[in-house]
């Protein structure tokens, strides 16, 4: 996925309540669990033998590859506490909305403004309605540039025309994202 859309997902692994298991054999009996005791699909997922994660099981390997370790703590992320990440983001799509802290250009398109673009450091909450559609856009499969354009509209609304409160008529195109980072 892009930028954005790794943001989220890291975001939603932010809301776990409980630390996800250390050891490799811990992490492998968790993904083994979660897959109803398929090794296959572990293996699959991990991109190793299906006897290498048998052999974690029973505990005859305890120490994986350091880009094996890595791969076995993204994927156990990835479905940690699944009721406590959707609860996470259904508050945030109904009452609490999202934070997004931005390094971003953004360019301006209205009367009496220039058109070059001017490079900013943002730190805005985003109304419940844009963390919605944030969420349901992802879940559909949205392309990176889908969700850019979703976190452009609200930063544009939010910051720049403060609620719709001043600058009509103002267009902010958000591109050229250093980084970004969501909260909720």
């Amino acid at each position: 996925m892009g930028i954005i859309g790794d943001s989220l997902d890291k975001a939603a692994a932010n809301t776990a309540t409980r630390p996800v298991p250390k050891s490799a054999g811990a992490q492998i009996r968790f993904l083994v669990k979660h897959e109803k005791g398929s090794t296959r699909t572990v293996a699959l997922r991990l991109v190793i033998s299906q006897r290498t994660v048998e052999r974690y099981l029973k505990g005859q390997i305890r120490t994986p590859r350091p880009d094996l370790a890595a791969k076995l703590v993204a994927e156990v992320r990835k479905d940690w506490q699944p009721r406590v990440r959707e609860r996470a983001k259904r508050q945030a799509a109904t009452l609490a909305g999202i934070v997004i802290e931005t390094r971003a250009r953004f360019v301006f398109a209205a009367p009496g403004t220039s058109d070059d673009g001017r490079i900013r450091r943002i730190t805005q909450h985003l109304p419940p309605q844009y963390a919605a559609r944030l969420f349901d856009a992802q879940t559909a499969g949205a392309s990176e540039q889908q969700l850019q354009n979703i976190a452009a509209e609200g930063l544009q609304e939010q910051y720049f025309k403060d609620g719709s409160g001043r600058a009509d008529g103002l267009v902010v195109e958000f591109t050229d994202i250093d980084y970004i980072e969501l909260d909720y």
